[in-house]
């Protein structure tokens, strides 16, 4: 089967050339385009999950040997979850690339984070499968290499450091409250405010509640604990 311009770019994108191109074509493609004819990319998804979590794995231990597992845990996770693969997958224009039933691709699906995040583990497990474990490897790391190299900065969860900052003051544990809803059902926009019982509060606005606390959390954080001079 011969690529179109377009997926052979995105192998120029990511830097990998497919022996056997159906493999791409099935990471590609969204159920919303399954027949019985065309694969989708969910059997992959479920490998590619697999592909990633061991090559993360063995680049944390091999990046600190002496991290224990309490500390590997949270780094590990910031760069397996659905929207670091997200994040990855727009770096590299996947969502171009997306094969969609015309309803999702109406409803922004080539925007969606959890479609994106998907099929870049579906990627993940196309070049598994077409090149073995060493490629993909070699893919991941490329891909994600910044993100490894900051993770420690990242992993940690502002609404965890929030709540252990008020906790060390004899605070209870700070609220989250819905201010507002908008945008479409397909990709709704929430703003919401993170708030300490002695009155500070900030908001944030994401895509997904959980994103949008994490926001407003990081930066009430940024309010209570300046940088130092």
């Amino acid at each position: 089967m011969k690529l179109s311009a377009e997926m052979r770019a995105f192998e120029t994108r990511i830097g990998y050339r497919f022996q056997t191109p159906e493999l791409l074509i099935r990471a590609l493609t969204h159920p919303s385009m399954s027949s019985p004819s065309r694969e989708d990319n969910q059997r992959l998804e479920f490998l590619g999950d697999r592909v990633l979590g061991l090559v993360m794995a063995e680049t944390l231990l091999a990046e600190d040997e002496t991290a224990s597992e309490g500390q590997l845990a949270p780094r590990f996770n910031a760069l397996v979850r659905k929207e670091a693969c997200a994040d990855v997958a727009r770096q590299i224009e996947l969502g171009e690339v997306l094969k969609l039933g015309r309803s999702e691709m109406l409803s922004g699906g080539r925007r969606k984070l959890a479609l994106l995040g998907d099929a870049m583990e579906a990627v993940i497990a196309a070049v598994y499968l077409d090149g073995g474990f060493a490629p993909a490897r070699d893919l991941i790391l490329r891909l994600w290499g910044p993100r490894v190299a900051q993770v420690e900065e990242d992993a940690r969860d502002p609404k965890t450091s929030l709540q252990e900052w008020a906790q060390a003051r004899g605070l209870p544990p700070p609220k989250y409250l819905q201010v507002a809803r908008s945008g479409p059902d397909h990709a709704p926009d929430f703003t919401i405010a993170a708030e300490l019982i002695t009155g500070e509060r900030e908001e944030a606005k994401a895509g997904s509640k959980r994103l949008a606390e994490q926001a407003a959390a990081k930066a009430l954080l940024a309010r209570l604990t300046p940088p130092k001079a």
